[in-house]
C-alpha cells in the first residue's frame, strides 16, 4: 500500500464515479498521515496511527505503509516510526508478519465502532454537545461559502458521487458520505477550510457511523447531505447551513441516547 497523498493547497477535482472506489485512497487518511514536523516524537506518531485505526480510516487486516513510507509522510525518522509501531504492537492494535508479503497490519479485532462506543460512554453530554457545536460551526460556515462560490455544475458532479449508495455496506456508505462532505466543502474554494473539514470529518465519522443502526438511518444521513448539495447548487447558503446543522444536531442527540442505554458487555 503506497502512502496516501497529502492535502494540497489547491483542491483536486473529484474522481469520476465510474472508476472503482478501491482505486482511490480514503480521503481522511490524508489528514491522518500529514507531516508531524519538528514535534516528531514516537508518542505523536503513535497517537496519529492510533487515530487512524480507532477512527476506522485504516481497516482491520489492512497493511500499513512501510516504515520508510510512513516516516516520509509524517516527516520523522524511520527509527521513530519503528518505535511507535512497537508500542502499537504492545497495545494489540498492530501485528507484524514476516516474509515476502509481510509488514505491519492493523489487528483483525480493531473495531472502530467499539472504540467509538467506548468514547461515547466516557464522554459527558457537555463534551458531546461541544463536539457537535464545533463541527456544526465549521462545516455550516463552509457549506454556506460553497453555496455562494460554487458553479451549479460542480454541485451536480458531487451529487453524482452518491449514485449507488444504497448498494454499499455500512462502512463503505459512511466512507463515501465522508468524501462527499469534504468535496462539498472544497466547493468553497478554500484550501484551509477543506483541510480543517478533513480533520473534523476524521473525528466525527465514527460517531456518525455508530448511530446509523439501520439502512433507514443511513438513508436519512444521505438525505441530509443530498439536501445540502441541492442548496449549494441553488446558491441557497442559508438552507445549506441549516441542513448541515440539523444533521449534526440529530447525530449528537442520537449519541446522547446511546449513552443512556445500559451497557451490555
Amino acid at each position: 500500500m503506497s502512502p496516501p497523498p497529502q492535502v494540497a493547497d489547491s483542491i483536486e477535482p473529484s474522481p469520476s464515479r465510474t472508476e472503482p472506489l478501491a482505486h482511490f485512497p480514503h480521503r481522511l487518511q490524508g489528514v491522518l498521515f500529514q507531516p508531524i514536523g519538528d514535534e516528531g516524537r514516537a508518542e505523536l506518531v503513535e497517537r496519529r496511527l492510533v487515530d487512524a485505526i480507532t477512527r476506522g480510516h485504516v481497516r482491520a487486516g489492512e497493511r500499513l505503509p512501510s516504515e520508510n513510507d510512513l516516516a516520509k509522510s509524517l516527516g520523522v525518522a524511520p527509527v521513530t516510526v519503528r518505535e511507535a509501531l512497537l508500542a502499537l504492537r504492545g497495545r494489540g492494535l498492530v501485528v507484524t508478519r514476516r516474509g515476502r508479503n509481510g509488514g505491519s497490519f492493523v489487528a483483525e479485532h480493531a473495531d472502530p465502532l467499539s472504540f467509538a462506543r467506548d468514547a461515547v460512554r466516557r464522554s459527558s453530554r457537555v463534551a458531546l454537545r461541544d463536539l457537535g457545536a464545533h463541527y456544526s460551526a465549521i462545516t455550516g460556515a463552509s457549506v454556506r461559502y460553497a453555496a455562494r462560490r460554487a458553479d451549479p455544475s460542480e454541485a451536480q458532479r458531487v451529487r453524482g458521487r452518491m449514485t449507488g449508495l444504497d448498494e454499499l455496506d455500512g462502512e463503505s456508505h459512511r466512507r463515501l458520505l465522508d468524501d462527499v462532505q469534504i468535496e462539498i466543502v472544497a466547493l468553497s474554494q478554500s484550501a484551509r477550510l477543506t483541510r480543517e473539514q478533513m480533520k473534523l470529518q476524521a473525528e466525527m465519522s465514527p460517531y456518525m457511523r455508530l448511530v446509523a443502526y439501520t439502512a433507514e438511518d443511513r438513508r436519512r444521513q444521505a438525505a441530509h447531505l443530498g439536501a445540502v448539495i441541492d442548496a449549494v447548487e441553488d446558491a441557497d447558503a442559508d438552507t445549506a447551513g441549516l441542513r448541515t446543522e440539523a444533521m449534526v444536531a440529530e447525530t449528537i442527540e442520537a449519541l446522547i441516547q446511546l449513552q443512556l442505554q445500559p451497557k451490555t458487555d
